[in-house]
């Protein structure tokens, strides 16, 4: 059997080196599971052990020129990292072979860029750590703990169902927004080629009767004038919009005001709250879960957030509950934002020491009012989609068909 010279992290994170006598790494890392010991990265005795490093300050530079890597692909490899470990692969080993398995080529060279990191002996949550736009504070945090507890793969586990979660829960809400989105885009664009090919004929009609027309009508043609004469200015001014636009509220003052409209608007703020609700439920159990300090849970949570009221509010709360304060003491001062039901469940939680276990629960209770508003959004929307459809059109025949009655009566 083959002599291999190992590098492992001890369940305080301590690095450990050595040889041993092993068959394999797989068997390797099984010998040194039963030492409480986690295998990093390991080398047959007399191969060559410089190999790829003089591809490492590649590795710097490639997260770049990221595109980016979807929610399932991450719960993928989550996933599949974790069976891997738990069958006895070397950290490295395993990411290696998902890095060979991975279709997307920007996500296969972040692989191989945390790859080269555990074997130059860098802990695996600060590899990941250089990655930012693929793996978020969240999933560093969480494997930090892992790493540290030496419980990676449960930890795995549990960011592998967190990201399952995440990601059904996701899909439902999408899938519940396609159909308003594909009636709003085709009305929008059935009015713009009817204003272009089929107004014109009519009016040029009405044109050479120089006849009175109705205002309504005269507001029809100079907007049918503009997008046949300008349609090419038309449409790279619509892209600049919504270019700009998209750019504005990426910015902390655009995102603030788009989610002031949010939580302002009779229907969205019902949603809004009981998305946000759900999503910092399940993030904060499983960090609390993994073992992530309540104070650092709730700031983790604060940054993946995407309100920008609800983030704010976590990062008040951590630091109340910092000075000794608990959770519900905290929500006390962000009763707008928050149903009275999220604090009596967490005070529960919080007297019965079982609050990420609550936190599971509140997350499942508001995941299922979201999937159930979603679910009825497309029965709210067609009649008020079939009431705008219907005015529009009233409106358009009205302003075109009134104006030739008057030439009827006239002749």
């Amino acid at each position: 059997m083959p002599n291999f010279y190992f590098t492992a992290k001890s369940s305080d994170g301590q690095a450990k080196t050595g040889t041993l006598e092993a068959k394999d790494e797989s068997n390797l890392a099984q010998s040194l599971r039963q030492q409480g010991l986690i295998l990093i990265s390991a080398q047959i005795l007399g191969q060559e052990k410089d190999k790829g490093k003089s591809q490492s300050l590649l590795f710097r530079f490639k997260k770049i020129f990221l595109r980016r890597v979807s929610l399932m692909e991450r719960l993928i490899f989550t996933r599949h990292l974790s069976i891997m470990i738990g069958a006895g692969f070397s950290l490295h080993k395993a990411l290696e072979v998902l890095a060979n398995q991975t279709p997307n080529q920007n996500f296969k060279k972040v692989i191989r860029g945390i790859v080269e990191g555990v074997k130059r002996g860098e802990t695996f949550a600060d590899c990941l750590a250089k990655y930012p736009k693929v793996f978020n504070n969240f999933f560093v945090s969480m494997v930090k703990v892992g790493e540290k507890g030496g419980n990676l793969e449960e930890v795995l586990k549990i960011l592998t169902l967190y990201l399952k979660r995440e990601h059904d829960f996701a899909t439902k809400v999408r899938g519940a927004m396609i159909y308003p989105a594909v009636i709003v885009v085709a009305m929008i664009g059935i009015g713009i080629i009817m204003m272009i090919t089929v107004v014109p004929k009519i009016t040029a009609m009405f044109e050479e009767l120089h006849t009175t027309l109705p205002f309504t009508t005269q507001i029809i043609m100079a907007i049918s004038k503009f997008f046949a004469r300008y349609y090419i200015i038309g449409g790279i001014s619509l892209i600049l919009l919504v270019f700009f636009s998209i750019k504005f509220f990426k910015t902390k003052r655009g995102a603030r005001f788009l989610s002031l409209v949010f939580i302002k608007t009779p229907f969205f703020k019902k949603l809004t709250q009981k998305m946000n609700c759900a999503k910092l439920s399940r993030s904060l159990a499983s960090l609390m879960e993994s073992g992530v300090p309540i104070v650092e849970s709730l700031t983790i949570t604060a940054q993946i957030l995407s309100n920008f009221f609800y983030s704010n509010s976590l990062l008040g709360i951590a630091i109340e509950v910092k000075k000794g304060k608990t959770i519900q003491e905290s929500l006390e001062g962000y009763k707008n934002i928050y149903p009275m039901l999220v604090g009596q469940m967490i005070g529960v939680g919080e007297q019965t020491g079982e609050l990420s276990e609550i936190m599971h629960r509140l997350a499942d209770f508001y995941e299922e009012e979201v999937t159930n508003i979603t679910e009825n959004l497309a029965s709210v929307i067609e009649p008020v989609m079939m009431i705008i459809i219907g005015a529009a059109v009233g409106f358009f025949a009205v302003s075109m068909i009134q104006p030739m009655y008057s030439m009827m009566n006239a002749l």
